[in-house]
């Protein structure tokens, strides 16, 4: 009996114009901005508006409309959250559509949008679900596309591309990548989680402005079973709404 013919397992380090995604993305902004989409969808948002700017996120704004972002790593003037996955999970935001605007991953889920049929939001926080999700939906790839930190590669995103492709190999047989291979070399340096997140260039940009709580919030692997999911567009904004697969994996296995 011949072998079924696997699909890629691709992880790109970089956002750049160029590349292009025939299938599956999992977007990863692990500190912050994938993290709090999820938390604010477990917290009872109806839908994530990934809007391209903090211009664009402010128009947005309506009584059933809450806006959330980060400049410089501090919630703008104007906004009702920042991009803090513990302020998200306690948000009142139940039924009500949240607008965010960051700044490495909304590039990065943009540029997934221009050419997937699939995008998902992705970090540790709801790594088993998301990978489990893009297992499902992929014909021929996975792509994990780390959103890096302000042009240059970050060890906490190739790290939770390392996580993730730990999982999606668990189900089924995949060809991996060079990119691929990477993150799953640092995620083998490092078993806690805690510390390449804290070693990274984001964490220490939120330990000067005092918000380095939310590092070992990022740090928890499979914590929330809520994946957003592109629905589609509203102007230049894109739409993510919450996806479960009802199977899950146990949380035990990291």
């Amino acid at each position: 009996m011949s072998q079924p013919t696997p699909k890629r397992l691709r992880v790109d380090l970089l956002p750049q114009p160029e590349l292009a995604y025939p299938d599956v993305v999992l977007v990863v902004d692990v500190i912050r901005a994938t993290t709090t989409a999820a938390a604010f969808l477990e917290a009872g948002a109806s839908a994530i508006y990934v809007a391209a700017s903090l211009e664009q996120a402010r128009a947005f704004k309506d009584h059933d409309v809450v806006i959330a972002g980060e400049e410089g790593g501090l919630m703008p003037a104007g906004f009702d959250y920042g991009n803090s996955p513990r302020d998200a999970l306690e948000a009142k935001v139940t039924g009500k559509t949240v607008v965010m605007a960051t700044t490495n991953g909304t590039r990065a889920a943009h540029l997934a949008a221009a050419t997937a049929k699939h995008v998902l939001l992705a970090s540790l926080y709801n790594a088993h679900a998301a990978a489990r999700l893009a297992h499902e939906l992929a014909t021929e790839e996975v792509a994990i596309l780390c959103a890096g930190a302000g042009g240059r590669v970050a060890l906490d995103d190739t790290y939770t591309a390392g996580v993730l492709a730990e999982f999606i190999q668990l189900m089924g047989l995949y060809d991996l990548q060079d990119g691929t291979l990477i993150a799953l070399a640092t995620r083998r340096t490092y078993p806690d989680p805690l510390e390449p997140l804290s070693l990274s260039i984001a964490a220490r940009s939120l330990q000067r402005v005092g918000l380095e709580a939310d590092v070992p919030f990022c740090a928890q692997i499979a914590a929330s079973p809520a994946v957003p999911r592109l629905e589609g567009r509203v102007g230049e904004a894109l739409i993510f709404r919450r996806y479960q697969p009802q199977r899950a994996i146990a949380s035990g296995e990291n």
